[in-house]
């Protein structure tokens, strides 16, 4: 069992049913999508009241991937799941190449531009397919920042709690 401080990360979500014996359809957060199989344990549900699971069987199945949790062996016991996270110990995850970054690493470091004014926390960060965007929240004001390391991303202190930017404060 996790120490209850210990940080997760949601890799996927349960979006369907499969079959009659309990499998889950699953939507994969991760880069490939079946590689979410190889993180155990999985917590699944919501954060406050997830059950764990060690050694969920897996596979592709069509243009998706399905997933047996161990002791769900009903079509009604899986239905019970849909909507649940899946979230994985962020310590099972291996340790980022150098400039690279797991997202939820990011979250909450405070972000500054070139000149030194704040624009904020990292809230969260999405991605448009040609590149990622931070999104940085001060109060009610939200600016997005191509996350492209280099060209406007110019330092990245996750120890130091911070990230610099190349970008115009009133845009």
């Amino acid at each position: 069992m996790a120490a209850p401080d210990e940080k997760q990360l949601v890799l996927g979500k349960i979006v369907g049913l499969y079959g009659v014996e309990g499998w889950v359809k699953l939507e994969s957060y991760s880069e490939p999508r079946i590689r979410i199989f190889k993180y155990s344990p999985w917590f699944v549900g919501m954060a406050d009241a997830a059950v764990e699971y060690a050694n969920v069987k897996g596979r592709a199945q069509g243009k998706g991937i399905v997933a047996r949790l161990p002791g769900v062996d009903s079509r009604d016991a899986a239905a019970a799941l849909i909507g649940a996270e899946i979230r994985v110990l962020r310590s099972a995850l291996p340790k980022p190449k150098h400039g690279e970054y797991y997202w939820v690493d990011l979250e909450g470091l405070d972000v500054f531009n070139l000149e030194g004014v704040a624009f904020g926390k990292v809230s969260h960060l999405f991605s448009t397919g040609a590149n990622d965007v931070l999104v940085a929240k001060d109060g009610d004001r939200e600016r997005l920042v191509p996350f492209v390391t280099g060209e406007f991303v110019k330092q990245v202190d996750i120890e130091g709690g911070k990230i610099v930017v190349d970008w115009d404060a009133d845009f």
